[in-house]
């Protein structure tokens, strides 16, 4: 959990930041958790603030490649229930995922080749 308050911290923080913005969470590398509901609901909490500044809907998708991850993004959706300005979904499949995010690319070593161009 604070692995990814502190990513959040930083996110919040760039100038590019904004409201609205779609997010693609990858939880491909996670090896393990310890479900805190609580601490979840505040990081949330945190997020809400800024995904729904201006009155923005923000689009979130979990890629969940396995049952753990998709276990750790079913919690993440639970989360997000109270804030009806996050539309969160999850999938299995990269190229799924950056579809639901109007992404042309079809996988993620694709869309980070092309970030690190910009």
């Amino acid at each position: 959990m604070e692995d990814t308050l502190t990513a959040f911290a930083d996110y919040a923080r760039d100038p590019d930041c904004k409201p609205g913005q779609k997010q693609l969470v990858d939880l491909s590398k996670i090896t393990g958790y310890e479900p805190d509901f609580t601490k979840m609901m505040q990081v949330q909490a945190n997020k809400a603030d800024v995904f729904a500044a201006e009155g923005a809907e923000t689009l979130m998708v979990y890629y969940a490649p396995n049952k753990l991850t998709q276990d750790l993004a079913r919690l993440a959706l639970r989360s997000w229930e109270p804030f009806d300005s996050v539309v969160a979904l999850i999938q299995e499949d990269e190229a799924h995922a950056l579809e639901l995010l109007g992404q042309p690319e079809r996988a993620f070593d694709a869309l980070w080749a092309l970030a690190r161009e910009a």
